[in-house]
């Protein structure tokens, strides 16, 4: 693809007229080599790599030109969101655990231009013979580290012995890499650096907010009720705290919802999807919640218990102050606790337990039970709503349209006459199920 054409895409799909530093420096890079891009989560590197990439490619020749791998199901979808509008002219298709496997095998009905995929899956495909990766030109692998982290390096490497044509090879990673694979192309890494430049911690305030006690449940709820209105991410570190944590947040009618990965897939999505759409504004979640999600204007991160790393740390964090947005971090303490050494704070806070705009669930969730799959668009869900449900179109919030399934958030006061007004309506002549999530 054309330069110029990436450009316009980006801009009329994307609603991003100007690149931000790294991803200028990003589109420069030559098609041909090994390149090593370091950044923090939320800097926008996706788009970063996705542009060279994009412009590797020729048009569609009948055989795969780009693969990108990627450590989680929900990165496969947010970088698969990404790549696909801008790939005009070119199929791209997402491979990932949780994904009917019969879906994907349809779906390369007519060979793919580009695949995003995680390890294990894409192997899966490659080991029953669906797929033929040997004219790959192109390969990114998307937050290597944390691939490495996670167990996925002998994936990993089966699935690049098999990509004989490998012309540009870009990795990322939030952290400087010790070594690249010897299954590779044996080539010196250009690095490009930004892990500094653009860091999100200029932009962050880090505030020390200590509990009396060591079980900080009230002093979390305090804390809560203290904030302005907004999205925020509560960490912690294993489920059953996640669990406990968010049972009692919604006993003291805070809305939260709940992210771990003890949840079936379509759970952790409806979660996001809620979160984003400010349905449950408030996530309680382990660390699996700190990559790979795609989730805008986050005003705070919340760290209910220390997290086990420096890198942990870091990728809490990048959930907030995402490209040029502000943000705040709060660190709750309590006597005894260790704090690491790598944690340090602006200022301390004692929280009110009042706000003069608190958090607030903005509106209510319908799940219809129909999606792409069954033809149905957002522009047919909008129509519906206002023709059968009597909304306007200003109180139709987000749209998350999935393959057989789509989530609209809608006024949290006429969400549940709105279930029984559609219970009998039809969505371009077909029966849907609308019930309510949240």
């Amino acid at each position: 693809m054309k330069q110029k054409d990436i450009t316009a895409n980006i801009e009329a799909r994307m609603g991003i007229s100007d690149l931000n530093p790294m991803q200028k420096r990003m589109a420069e890079i030559p098609l041909k080599g090994t390149f090593t891009l370091l950044a923090p989560t939320g800097s926008g590197k996706t788009l970063a790599f996705a542009i060279p990439l994009l412009k590797s490619l020729g048009p569609s020749a009948g055989h795969v030109q780009a693969l990108v791998m990627a450590p989680s199901r929900e990165l496969v979808m947010q970088i698969s969101e990404v790549v696909r509008p801008l790939a005009t002219g070119l199929k791209t298709v997402a491979f990932y655990g949780g994904h009917p496997m019969q879906e994907e095998v349809n779906s390369l009905s007519v060979t793919p231009d580009i695949i995003v995929a995680t390890p294990g899956r894409l192997l899966d495909h490659l080991n029953r013979g669906h797929l033929d990766l040997g004219a790959v030109s192109t390969l990114v692998l998307d937050e290597y580290d944390k691939a490495l982290e996670l167990g996925f390096a002998d994936e990993m490497k089966r699935v690049c012995k098999r990509l004989t044509g490998l012309k540009l090879i870009i990795f990322t990673s939030a952290t400087p890499l010790a070594a690249l694979p010897d299954y590779l192309p044996a080539r010196e890494p250009v690095v490009i650096d930004y892990s500094l430049k653009d860091s999100p911690r200029r932009r962050m305030q880090v505030v020390e907010v200590e509990s009396p006690a060591r079980d900080k449940l009230d002093t979390l709820i305090d804390l809560l009720r203290s904030l302005n209105n907004g999205r925020v991410i509560v960490f912690a570190n294993h489920r059953e705290s996640v669990e406990r944590i968010h049972a009692a947040l919604r006993k003291a009618g805070i809305p939260a919802g709940l992210y771990h990965g003890g949840l079936e897939q379509n759970e952790r999505e409806n979660a996001i999807a809620l979160l984003a759409n400010g349905t449950t504004p408030v996530l309680v979640s382990t660390d699996l919640g700190s990559r790979g999600l795609d989730i805008p204007e986050l005003s705070a991160v919340i760290h209910y218990h220390m997290p086990v790393s420096p890198e942990a740390w870091t990728h809490r964090n990048g959930r907030t102050a995402r490209q040029d947005a502000e943000g705040e971090i709060y660190v709750i303490t309590c006597e005894g606790e260790d704090t690491p050494a790598y944690i340090t704070t602006d200022r301390r806070y004692v929280p009110t337990g009042q706000s003069n705009d608190p958090i607030r669930s903005s509106a209510a969730t319908l799940y219809f039970n129909v999606g792409k799959k069954e033809k149905i668009s957002r522009g047919d869900i909008v129509g519906f709503l206002i023709a059968k449900g009597g909304l306007e179109a200003a109180e139709i919030g987000n749209i998350t349209l999935r393959d057989h399934s789509a989530l609209v958030a809608v006024p949290r006061d006429k969400a549940s006459s709105l279930v029984d007004r559609l219970a009998r309506e039809r969505i371009k002549n077909t029966r849907a199920r609308i019930t309510r999530l949240g």
